[in-house]
């Protein structure tokens, strides 16, 4: 039973938005640890992997070892786990990459969620066990996740790292346009100061033959039907050549035709950023789908 939509209907999250997108809701737990499962959903995918975890902790407890103790700060930005006391972030869960997540409505204790793993990409099963809260934790992922693909949406798929990397590109370009043009006014001032020189200098109503290849500084002469390109400065170099206005018109300053999240091509955007997106948009499609399942089968699973 997929409860994200069915509790949304019903209004019965257990926050308001602006407490999940302005802030995290905080949550104690015992972190049983992690697993690496095949698939991304399934009941029985997280069944397993809960008996798995709960069966090592069993035999870790009877050594003498303690469960440990997290914190999980739930928002629109993801899941962390912390380290209650220092705060350090053990784990940074980012929500369009979780696909499944459950709590047991035997115990109201455990729950567990799938999500893939930003560096290997493998689907790995976080497990935990908070007194009596599961069932609300479960429902605040949900909810988050709910919120996160609506701003995602809302903001045209571009999160806010996106943006701080397209704002540095379209900066870079405006520069490279002032420096052009600063070029090209360069070379006129200098073509005009040549051409004022020649008049001066030469005896009314005389001409000094020249070579019609090179002025008297032996460049070759400014011609505005010319390509700036031609035209060798002093140093021997060329400067860049000025792009064109008629391409500008048909897209923005960036380069880029108007960006839709769920119709765009591969070349709007520089490949890191298109992969990003690709990846957030793939993660929201799959959806998260909300369990309540039976995790605890046998004396061993009923308590960790």
């Amino acid at each position: 039973m997929n409860r994200a939509f069915s509790r949304k209907k019903d209004k019965t999250w257990m926050h308001t938005p602006e407490a999940l997108s302005k802030h995290y809701i905080p949550y104690n737990a015992k972190f049983l640890g992690s697993t690496e499962v095949e698939q991304p959903k399934g009941t029985e995918v997280v069944r397993d992997a809960v008996r798995k975890l709960k069966f090592a902790r069993h035999i870790k407890k009877s050594e003498g070892q303690k469960i440990p103790k997290v914190e999980l700060q739930i928002s629109i930005y993801g899941v962390k786990i912390l380290e209650p006391k220092t705060k350090e972030v053990q784990h940074n869960c980012q929500l369009h990459r979780i696909s499944f997540c459950a709590d047991d409505k035997t115990d109201k204790r455990i729950f567990t969620f799938i999500c893939k793993d930003s560096e290997s990409n493998k689907h790995l099963c976080y497990v935990f066990d908070s007194e009596k809260c599961a069932e609300e934790i479960t429902l605040t992922i949900g909810q988050a996740f709910d919120l996160a693909y609506r701003k995602f949406l809302e903001s045209g798929g571009k999160d806010v790292e996106t943006r701080k990397q397209i704002a540095g590109l379209q900066k870079r370009i405006q520069d490279l346009e002032t420096e052009n043009m600063e070029l090209k006014n360069k070379v006129q001032d200098l073509e005009s100061q040549l051409r004022t020189t020649q008049v001066s200098t030469s005896p009314a109503g005389t001409r000094t033959p020249k070579s019609p290849s090179t002025d008297i500084f032996d460049m070759v002469p400014f011609s505005p039907v010319s390509h700036v390109s031609s035209t060798p400065t002093r140093n021997g170099t060329q400067p860049p050549p000025v792009p064109s206005r008629a391409t500008e018109i048909k897209r923005d300053l960036f380069g880029a035709e108007p960006f839709d999240p769920f119709n765009c091509g591969a070349g709007d955007f520089p490949p890191d950023i298109q992969s990003k997106l690709d990846e957030m948009q793939e993660g929201f499609k799959m959806g998260l789908t909300l369990e309540g399942t039976v995790f605890c089968l046998d004396p061993l699973d009923s308590r960790c």
